[in-house]
């Protein structure tokens, strides 16, 4: 079983930034990639980044491009969330979720285990 437990979230400004962690129980065989989502009132669950541990490739959604940056610490088994020029539109509940994904990395179903969720909120 793995446990991921998301942290850094809070209230930051239009244009601010915040940097969300996501740390993983452990790191095995089962969970060789490590997602973002996010869900915001009265919408559906969306996909923001992910990222391979092995090779370290990144992917994105394109509302998130060039302001959002995923990266990985392995000896640490965490992976974080830079997120850059923030905008009220970004306001979102934000789960970090792991598992055996090796294409199409914006379906939350292919994801088998999920963190508790951070809150981020963007006043304009």
């Amino acid at each position: 079983q793995v446990q991921l437990v998301e942290s850094g979230g809070g209230l930051v400004q239009a244009g601010g930034s915040l940097r969300l962690s996501c740390a993983a129980s452990t790191r095995t065989i089962i969970t060789p990639t490590t997602g973002w989502f996010r869900q915001a009132p009265g919408k559906e669950r969306e996909f923001v980044a992910a990222i391979r541990w092995s090779g370290g490739s990144t992917y994105y959604a394109d509302s998130v491009k060039g302001r959002f940056t995923i990266s990985r610490d392995n000896a640490k088994n965490t992976v974080l969330l830079q997120m850059n020029s923030l905008k009220p539109e970004d306001t979102a509940v934000y789960y970090c979720a792991a598992g055996r994904v090796f294409y199409d990395y914006g379906n939350g179903k292919k994801y088998d285990y999920w963190g508790q969720g951070t809150q981020v909120t963007v006043s304009s």
